[in-house]
């Protein structure tokens, strides 16, 4: 007996603190003890965004029965006949030449003004003259090729076919030893064997893309880039010193 008439509490044993414990974590409400971990949450909202139910899930609208076609509406929007659809198809094929080449100028490390030179090019390059050569990872390897190894050939002057001719022999041939074409980069001659792009095919598509590039005057192209702009302007993408 205690003066107070309480009965004194023992002690909990450890195997009833660990149950307390482990019933406390399950029903713990604290602030992110339910959450998703990001690469949970990642992983699924990826499976999601692209794994289709059924193929309606491609589809925009329905027919009011099944005896009943779709709408005058609805089939304009399918066959890009309806304002908020005209051209998608451009823009999509356009859309897909610049990521497809932005693609490879990262994987072979080129630098920023060869990789915006690459890309201009693409992304008006209209790529039915390659016949059944154009899919663009093809072309874009091309146009990479010839880029890459034209601004090297300014860079040592083997671009200028009147100053060549009154070179000597010894000095052409020093010139031409110093000159690296990117057909010599393993990761260049990877890609090409990975998207069947043989040497003969690869030196026929350049002959065509350059031909490309007289008739649509795209040899200046630079994406992002506007060849007419007055040069005595101040670059728009400088901060202020304020």
């Amino acid at each position: 007996m205690t003066n107070g008439g309480a009965v004194p509490q023992l002690p909990s044993s450890p195997v009833e603190k660990d149950d307390e414990r482990e019933e406390f974590v399950q029903l713990s409400r604290r602030p992110g003890d339910s959450t998703v971990s990001r690469a949970d949450l990642q992983r699924d909202e990826t499976v999601r965004r692209w794994g289709l139910v059924t193929p309606s899930a491609t589809r925009i609208g329905w027919a009011d029965s099944p005896d009943h076609d779709l709408s005058e509406n609805i089939r304009r929007l399918h066959e890009e006949r309806h304002p908020a659809m005209e051209g998608y198809s451009e823009r999509a094929h356009r859309l897909e030449k610049l990521r497809l080449t932005h693609a490879l100028c990262s994987s072979l490390e080129l630098t920023p003004w060869q990789r915006d030179r690459a890309i201009g090019t693409m992304v008006d390059l209209d790529l039915t003259a390659f016949g059944s050569q154009r899919a663009i990872p093809k072309v874009a390897l091309v146009v990479i090729r010839h880029v890459v190894d034209r601004e090297r050939e300014h860079h040592l002057g083997l671009h200028d076919d009147e100053w060549i001719a009154e070179q000597p022999p010894e000095r052409l041939a020093d010139l031409y030893e110093q000159f690296h074409s990117i057909t010599d980069n393993e990761q260049f001659t990877a890609l090409c064997d990975q998207h069947d792009l043989g040497v003969t095919n690869l030196n026929r598509l350049r002959r065509t893309l350059v031909d490309q590039l007289d008739e649509q005057g795209l040899h200046d192209a630079v994406y992002g880039r506007n060849p007419y702009r007055d040069p005595s302007l101040p670059d728009l993408i400088a901060g202020s010193s304020a």
